[in-house]
């Protein structure tokens, strides 16, 4: 099958048309993957050169093509919508359904199953899954848990950007914050993830929802979604418009949407007493996040929490995305600035680069 194919770190990908598949095992099903989009997640094992060779994509959606022995809550022809963590089911975590602290979903770090092993493979050869999907390519294996079941109305070139960028953004709005009706809210960084963030405030009823992003037109577009303040932190004092916008207060949530430990730390700063920065960017692995005085930390009672993928269960959360979005209350299609085919990926890795757009959605069945 054609699939996009990293060989060599911070290389470009090679378009391949002769990857093998296996047949789905026990607990997984076999999708053809018909939309997957372009996340910074990938471009980041593009650089580290993790598990090479590698089929990256993990924001995907398609259609059942053939299910493994125990599956029974999915049949072939069933549209779907993949999750890169797929809880196992019966641990701990899954039996409070923290899908994101499941050490089998966890595996999704290691490109492959939890046993290691691929479902790819090419010339006798094994080829990795990226991100525990692999959605840049015609057809992908994986655990039936990170397979959602969705409507055949609903459209997979636009339900596919739930699968990352809705799930991690309005997810941490939702679950990991908890973000309560009349809140003022903080988000740095509007790449996908922090769109995602300004429509789940605006879902969840904040009412002050300021934004800080270098690329004007993405400031443009966190303004159709609902933001009320709008930062260049290249020319505005962040501190100040923060200051301005909550009569000085500080403001209840600051969301880190783009990874970097200087914003998670001006997060902190700009949060008032009792008031709680999340980290849902990545930041790189040599970054240290400084807390200065942290006895002021501690008696101003400030929050620092971390959130994976929105801390989402599956079969909860991607329904009620769905949901919100039947209802207009998110925006889906907007999230969307390109459309290209799957021979063009390297072209949309540049625009994510180059911070053209929000996001760019392959055609994977063209």
């Amino acid at each position: 099958m054609r699939a996009a194919l990293l060989t060599q770190a911070n290389g470009p990908l090679e378009i391949v048309d002769d990857l093998e598949i296996e047949e789905p095992r026990v607990g997984e099903v076999l999708v053809g993957v018909t939309h997957c989009g372009i996340c910074h997640s990938d471009i980041t094992i593009q650089e580290s050169g993790h598990t090479l060779p590698t089929v990256l994509g993990h924001e995907a959606a398609g259609v059942v093509e053939a299910v493994g022995p125990g599956v029974t809550h999915l049949s072939i022809g069933d549209h779907v919508m993949l999750t890169p963590l797929a809880p196992c089911g019966h641990c701990p975590a899954c039996a409070r359904h923290e899908a994101t602290a499941c050490p089998g979903a966890l595996s999704f770090s290691m490109n492959a199953r939890p046993d290691g092993s691929t479902p790819f493979h090419r010339a006798g050869a094994p080829v990795y899954r990226g991100l525990g999907v692999g959605g840049w390519a015609e057809q992908t294996v994986i655990s039936a848990s990170g397979a959602v079941k969705i409507a055949p109305d609903i459209p997979l070139d636009i339900a596919c950007v739930i699968g990352c960028a809705m799930q991690t953004g309005v997810g941490a709005v939702f679950n990991s914050a908890d973000v309560e009706r009349g809140s003022s809210v903080l988000v740095m960084g509007l790449g996908g993830i922090g769109q995602a963030i300004v429509q789940g405030a605006v879902a969840a009823g904040a009412t002050t929802i300021i934004v800080s992003d270098p690329v004007e037109g993405r400031r443009e577009v966190a303004s159709g979604f609902g933001a009320t303040h709008l930062v260049d932190p290249t020319s505005d004092d962040l501190n100040a418009a923060v200051a301005d916008a909550t009569g000085g207060t500080g403001v209840d949530y600051a969301f880190d949407a783009a990874g970097r430990a200087a914003v998670v730390e001006a997060g902190i700063e700009n949060t008032r007493v009792g008031g709680t920065t999340v980290m849902v960017g990545a930041s790189p692995i040599d970054e240290n996040v400084t807390i200065n005085a942290a006895v002021l930390f501690m008696t101003m009672q400030k929050r620092l929490i971390g959130s994976l993928l929105g801390h989402c269960w599956p079969d909860r959360d991607i329904p009620l995305l769905l949901d919100l979005w039947r209802a207009g209350r998110l925006d889906l299609d907007g999230m969307i600035s390109h459309r290209m085919d799957l021979s063009d990926v390297n072209e949309g890795i540049a625009k994510l680069h180059a911070a053209d757009g929000i996001r760019t959605v392959l055609d994977i069945s063209a």
